[in-house]
């Protein structure tokens, strides 16, 4: 089963999908966190060196790992996330992947967006597990100015309608409130 939650910032989408997580563990499913954000953060700082870190990208990190269960096991994956859903599947897992956003910052940043896109699209429909996939939704305004920025969006968006596509629900979070769209 695939369930895709999207939202904005600070929406609740990364709550309402751990409190889904709870639910399934709660029925005898072991849940693994994959963390597409890496917790070192090295060079996030734009123009920053090798060992620069970015304090408030760190908070965010602190923060989700504070409001969620210390015995989840968390694996971190910035780029191959379909190898790691893979090592992972298994009938009584529930993988939590947070985020989708990120994860695809990640791969344009280290230029394979359609090698691991289609890695992870055609690993989905034959997992095990049960998976939750969380993204933010960033189509709802204008067009971005930037070129890098709309590809960005772009490339996020068309990622949405192919995981919305294979996916058995989608949930759209606002406010803290889920709006079920599949």
């Amino acid at each position: 089963m695939i369930q895709f939650v999207l939202g904005g910032v600070r929406s609740g989408k990364s709550a309402y999908a751990e409190k889904m997580a709870k639910e399934m563990e709660s029925q005898g499913v072991k849940v693994f966190y994959i963390a597409t954000a890496r917790s070192d953060v090295a060079s996030c700082v734009e123009g920053g060196g090798e060992n620069t870190v970015d304090p408030e990208m760190l908070s965010r990190i602190q923060r989700h790992q504070a409001d969620r269960p210390n015995h989840w096991k968390t694996i971190e994956s910035p780029i191959k996330l379909a190898e790691c859903l893979r090592t992972l599947d298994g009938k009584k897992h529930c993988l939590l992947v947070d985020c989708l956003t990120l994860w695809t910052l990640n791969l344009m940043d280290a230029d394979c967006v359609e090698q691991e896109k289609k890695a992870l699209l055609s690993l989905l429909p034959h997992l095990k597990a049960k998976v939750i996939l969380v993204s933010n939704e960033v189509g709802l305004g204008v067009v971005p100015m930037g070129k890098l920025t709309r590809c960005f969006v772009d490339e996020l968006g068309w990622l949405h309608q192919d995981i919305a596509g294979c996916a058995d629900s989608v949930v759209f979070v606002t406010a803290g409130l889920p709006m079920t769209l599949k």
